[in-house]
Parts: structure tokens; sequence; C-alpha cells
């Protein structure tokens, strides 16, 4: 056994801990959870954790291993964790009192010797530091006390259960940060749920514990002891010291009786006088937050994996909708049902009128189609079918349009995720739809008149005949795309249109070759559809651009490695530098039990 407040003793060296810590701290900080799934609210609370312990304890301890060791108090509301810690350190320097909660915030009591190290701030960075009490949810109240010997802190948190969510979040915090756990409870309250909770926790993440009962009374005390200790052993925390504190009365200044606090005093004043025994307690919780950390890493990577899987899944539901309206609006290009309405009248007329050969002939058909048009009060036949062709490709477009949204967002609202990224607006096409529809249509019969030009450009015929002709030709070649044989009426479409039909086919035949009309038709075909596609892809764009908005890697199915594996990678470099550094070998050490302690009541207050 080391002099009292004497140096700790050697601890292994561990030179690329803290490298390996600060790589997975990046990749806990740099992993989100954006989507609703049911494993993100978890780990979003639980990298939250991980970030924590590592800032608060992990990287200032393994920093500085020889720092006094810190014993965190911790406990339900009213079990007078206040009361035992300025009991043990012989001073009122934490609030004690009947209304809750009494201590807001934390207290941390040590020898004044040892004040320096804790306010530098590289434990708990994340509180402020005071020197008197205060009701700030971030500060940290300094005290140094005298009658506490060096090597040794002890920290008064805030209730487990108390009625302040910022209150019982700091206390977890500040648990997480201990060295050592002396958990406070009372004869009443042993059993209770939430004090179990974490020293479950505590037992996984290595955290040296003992226990204080308190407020015992005397009669009772073999009894609530043996059940104490079934319920530990049933819990896999069979060596945890247990120190009994009977029902009794507080002196003038609130404290226990020397008598009561004594085993706990010398008990604890044994470990601050060991340093070999402090490094013990020191690394072995050391060592057992790092062994923790794997597992709890592994949660995150398969969470983040839920979110990757989430993404790629709504992508594909997505896309599967759009790629299904495509292939209807196909089918209605390609099956001739286009022929069967208003395009198909309108193709009887121009063909059944002679308009076709007229402009195919000559000129004087352009002029002659004019004046009728000007006496009439008619359009020609030639804009009419024009006219009718963009209608019926327009209505094909926004249905299309129209099913892709139906099937989309009901896709999305079976799928968590999905449904939470839904607004009313994705239910339905884009607002400019229609417009937009129309210029493609546009564009296209544009495109088509380009075709008919460019493949009309070294025969005669047509040339004499100019733009008149090419008008005229590019029509019969979008008639032509709606047929599903390429312009080879069959059935309904013969039956309809007749002989005219097949007449008007001949005629363009013999000024293109049949290879060339099929090669136009075919040809804007292809054109027509690609610009479906590209339309509807920007109406799925409406709902990928939201699972891009939250923040995922855009590479889903790239070679990229996800935040999953990254967050395993920087795991595994953790355990084999904790490995390396040998912070704990051999048998598991193992706090002294308890040494014997006053039992008798005394008649007054209860403490």
């Amino acid at each position: 056994m080391t002099t009292q407040g004497g140096p700790a003793a050697p601890s292994p060296s561990a030179p690329e801990l803290p490298g390996a810590l600060n790589r997975l701290r990046t990749a806990i900080g740099g992993t989100a959870y954006p989507l609703a799934l049911p494993s993100a609210e978890e780990a979003r609370a639980v990298g939250a954790g991980l970030i924590a312990q590592l800032d608060d304890y992990l990287l200032p301890r393994l920093a500085r291993l020889d720092a006094p060791l810190l014993v965190v108090v911790g406990g339900s509301t009213g079990a007078g964790k206040s009361t035992l810690v300025n009991s043990l350190v012989q001073a009122r320097v934490s609030a004690t009192g009947v209304l809750r909660p009494t201590t807001r915030s934390p207290v941390l009591v040590s020898h004044p010797a040892d004040t320096a190290w804790f306010r530098q701030g590289d434990l708990l960075p994340g509180l402020t530091r005071t020197a008197g009490p205060t009701d700030a949810p971030d500060a940290l109240q300094l005290v140094a006390a005298p009658a506490l010997l060096p090597g040794l802190a002890f920290l008064d948190a805030p209730d487990i259960d108390s009625v302040v969510d910022a209150n019982r979040a700091l206390a977890v915090q500040l648990l997480a940060a201990a060295d050592l756990w002396l958990f406070v409870t009372t004869a009443a309250r042993y059993a209770d749920a939430v004090p179990w909770q974490l020293l479950q926790t505590a037992q996984l993440r290595g955290t040296m514990l003992a226990l204080a009962l308190d407020r015992v009374p005397p009669e009772a005390v073999d009894e609530i002891t043996a059940h104490l200790r079934e319920m530990l052993a049933d819990n896999d925390l069979d060596d945890v010291p247990i120190f009994v504190v009977p029902e009794t009365v507080v002196d003038g200044q609130g404290l226990l009786p020397e008598i009561v606090t004594a085993p706990l005093r010398e008990w604890f004043g044994m470990l601050a006088s060991d340093a070999n025994a402090r490094a013990a307690v020191i690394r072995q919780t050391l060592d057992g937050a790092l062994s923790a950390l794997a597992p709890a890493v592994d949660g995150l990577a398969a969470a983040a994996d839920d979110q990757l899987d989430a993404a790629q899944s709504l992508t594909d539901r997505v896309r599967s909708a759009y790629r299904t309206a495509a292939r209807g609006a196909e089918q209605a290009v390609q099956d001739g049902r286009l022929l069967r309405g208003e395009v198909l009248g309108r193709w009887q007329d121009f063909v059944g009128t002679g308009e076709l050969f007229r402009s195919l002939e000559a000129r004087v058909g352009r002029l002659r189609d004019r004046v009728v048009s000007v006496v009439t009060g008619r359009p020609a036949p030639a804009s009419q079918l024009r006219s009718a062709i963009e209608s019926q490709l327009v209505t094909l477009i926004r249905g299309a349009a129209t099913d892709g949204a139906d099937a989309a967002q009901l896709a999305w609202r079976a799928h968590p995720a999905g449904a939470a990224l839904l607004t009313p607006e994705l239910a339905r096409p884009s607002a400019d739809l229609p417009e937009r529809a129309e210029r493609l249509v546009r564009d296209w019969q544009r495109d088509v008149l380009e075709l008919v030009r460019a493949e009309a450009g070294d025969k005669r015929f047509v040339a004499r005949t100019a733009a008149y002709a090419v008008n005229a030709t590019g029509l019969a070649v979008m008639v032509a795309v709606f047929a599903s044989t390429a312009f080879i009426p069959t059935g309904l479409e013969v039956a309809a249109a007749g002989g005219t039909t097949v007449a008007a086919q001949k005629v363009l035949e013999a000024i293109f070759g049949d290879q060339a009309i099929r090669n136009l038709a075919n040809r804007s075909r292809d054109g027509l559809l690609q610009r479906i596609r590209s339309l509807l892809d920007d109406e799925a764009g409406r709902y990928l651009d939201l699972i891009d908005a939250v923040g995922l890697p855009t590479s889903i199915l790239g070679p990229d490695t996800g935040p999953g594996d990254r967050l395993r990678a920087a795991a595994a470099e953790v355990e084999r530098a904790r490995t390396g550094a040998g912070l704990h070998r051999g048998t598991p050490y193992r706090l002294p039990d308890t040494l014997p302690g006053a039992t008798g009541s005394l008649p007054g207050a209860v403490a």
C-alpha cells in the first residue's frame, strides 16, 4: 500500500488509443440517422451518449491515468446522496432538503491539491466550472474539502429519476464519466426499476460499483441486505460491495453521525491511500468502457445500414412506379391505341380529302388549303391532325405522370421512412406538368419534321415540294409512330381508315422507300418515348430530391464505403489499440469487501 496522496502505479502505455478514439468519434459524429425508422431514435441517443463519454471521460482519462479517481454518487430522488457526500467530506458542500430536485447542478468535491485537475476542464469539458451554487444546467460546482484525502474526488450527481428531464440526462452523463459509481438507494426503494437499469448499464460499461443502502430499519437489516444481495447476484453483480446506513438523526450541520459513516470513510480512505488500487480501478473501468464501445458502435452501424437500405428501398419504389408508368405510355404509343380516336378521324380527313396527295404533288396544295381555310373559317385538315396528335399525347403523358405519382406515394406510404417524408403535393403531378407536356410534344413534332427533312435531302421529288411536303410527310410519320406495325394498318386501323391509309403509305414508300419509312417511324417513336421517360424521371425526382435532402450518402450503390462500414472499421481499430495497450490484464480487480458497519438505530430524524 502506498502512502496517502502518493503517485499512482505506472500504467501501461497506450500511444495508439487516443488517435483511434478520435477517429471513432469523427465516424460517430459524421453518421446521421435522418430517416424515420425504428432504429433511428435509439441510434441518435446512443451516438450522442458515446460522443459524450468519449469527450467527458475516455479521452481525458486516457490522457491522465494518474489523475484523481472520480467517484460519482448517484441514486434516486430523496435517497440521501447529498447528505452522505457532506458527511463523508465532513463539510456541508452540497445542498440538502425536502424540496425536489435538491441537487440542481452537480457538485464536485476534491482535496485542495487535486482541484486544479478538475478546474482545467479536461474531464466533462462541456460543463462550466463555478465556485458557488448555481441553477445553471450546464455548470459544475467545484468545492475543495481538506478533510478528503488526495487522489479521490466525489461528484454529487442529480437524481436519476428527477422530475426535470435535463437533470436526468445530466445524471446519466455524469455516471458515464465515473471511475467508480457509488449508488445510493434506500430500504424502501432499492428494488425500483430505474436504478437497476442504470446498474446494468454500468455493468455493461465495466464501471466499478459500490452500493450504499440508506435508511435501513435496524430490525430489517439482515432481511433487506440478503434480498439485495440476491438481486445483485441475479444481475451478475455479486462482487459489488454493500454499505448499510441505518436510520439515524443528523447534527446541526446536517451531517450523519460519524459512527454511521465510518465504514464508508475508512473504505474510501483505504482506496485513496493505495495508489495501486486506485490505478487498478481506473484502468479496469477505462478498459471496460473501451471494450463496451464495439457492441454499441455495431448497433450504430446496423442503424446506419438501415438508413441506406431504407433510402435504397424508397428510391427503388419511386423508380419502379415511374418505370411502370413509362411502360404504360410506351405500350399506348405502340399498340395503335392512339389511332382510335380523334387522331384517326383527323387522319382520315387528311387522307380522304386528298390533302396528303396534293401536298406531295405540288406547292399549289398549300395555296388551295389556305384559301379554303380563309373562306370556310375552318382549319385545314393538316392543322387539325397535328392538334389532335398533340392533344392525344398530352393526355397520355398527364395520365402517365398521374399513374406514377399515385403508385409512388402509395409505395412510400407503406414504408415508415417514406410516410414521414410524404407531402400532399407528391400525390399528384407537378403543377406545371401540363405546360411541360405540351412543350414536350411540340418539340417532338419539330424533331420529326427535322428527321423528314434530313431524310428527304436527296429525294428530288420531295425537295421540289419543299417545306409544305415535309410538313405533310411529317404528319404521316407521326401517325406511323402510333401503329404497332410501323404504318402498316391492321385490324381496327384498316377498318376505320380504309384503303386510303394503305394508299398513303404506298406514296410515301415510293418517295422514301419501305425501309426508310420504317426507320423514320422507329426513330420518331424512340425520340418520343425518350422524352416521355425523361419527363417522368423529372417527376420521380421530386421524391428522390427528398431522399437527397436528408443528407445520406449520394452514391448508395457506389463503391464508396458506407457509414456503417466506417463505424465498424473505426471500432475495430479502437479494439486493436485497446488490446495492445494492455490496460487490464489477468484476473479482474475486485473492490475490497465492505468493512463492518454500524447497524444500530439512533432515534430522531431520518437521514
